[in-house]
């Protein structure tokens, strides 16, 4: 009985060190949630990490149980899913870039109380439509799995979720705590920076793949 809990908090560490390294990688959905916290506070940008930890928590059913069927709609429809979330980050990008920051201010005061629940779902659509996703949590589930009973693959599943939420939870309170140094002057420039680096990992990340490829091409 022992060795069985051992091995179960074995599998729940395992899932919540795989939770926290696939949510680390500050992307577009990183620099998102951390524009959200410096101008709507930290249970906006919070929200909206717990968007994308619920994203990573279903890649990571679908990783942890080999859900075949759906790994390989993935694979065959995933070209469009990436295209469709780049599309959408680039809009989002640049509506950022564009955005008056006192008028988002001003916006912000009058905002209705349903903001939090649009922050958390814009962001598990943005993540979701991320098909890389599930091959990341493959390998990280290859790297820590071994073999596991259907209960420990649970708890480990379970210790995804949580992981993805603290590393979410951390990077909210650190960007909370250079809140109160902000001024208009440095939220425009913010906007400048967020709204740009947004974009071009958007297209980093379209464009990694064809030139790795073409490099290869090159070389061989």
């Amino acid at each position: 009985m022992t060795l069985e809990i051992v091995d179960f908090v074995k599998s729940f560490v395992e899932g919540i060190m795989i939770g926290f390294m696939a949510s680390m990688p500050l992307g577009p959905i990183g620099v998102l949630c951390i524009q959200r916290t410096l101008y709507r506070g930290r249970r906006s940008g919070f929200a909206s990490g717990l968007g994308a930890a619920t994203s990573d928590f279903i890649y990571a059913l679908i990783a942890g149980f080999s859900v075949s069927l759906i790994v390989e709609f993935i694979a065959d429809h995933r070209a469009v899913l990436t295209w469709v979330g780049a599309i959408i980050l680039i809009f989002l990008g640049l509506k950022i870039y564009f955005t008056n920051p006192v008028k988002q201010m001003r916006k912000q005061q009058k905002k209705r109380s349903g903001g939090l629940w649009s922050d958390y779902v814009s962001t598990f659509a943005l993540t979701f439509t991320n098909p890389l996703a599930i091959f990341l949590f493959l390998s990280l589930f290859s790297i820590f799995g071994g073999q596991k009973s259907f209960l420990q693959q649970v708890v480990t599943i379970g210790g995804v979720g949580v992981g993805a939420s603290l590393w979410w939870l951390t990077l909210v309170i650190l960007v909370g705590l250079f809140r109160k140094n902000l001024t208009i002057k440095r939220l425009y420039y913010l906007n400048k920076i967020a709204g740009s680096v947004i974009v071009v990992l958007v297209i980093i990340g379209l464009l990694y793949e064809p030139v790795v490829d073409f490099i290869k091409w090159l070389f061989s």
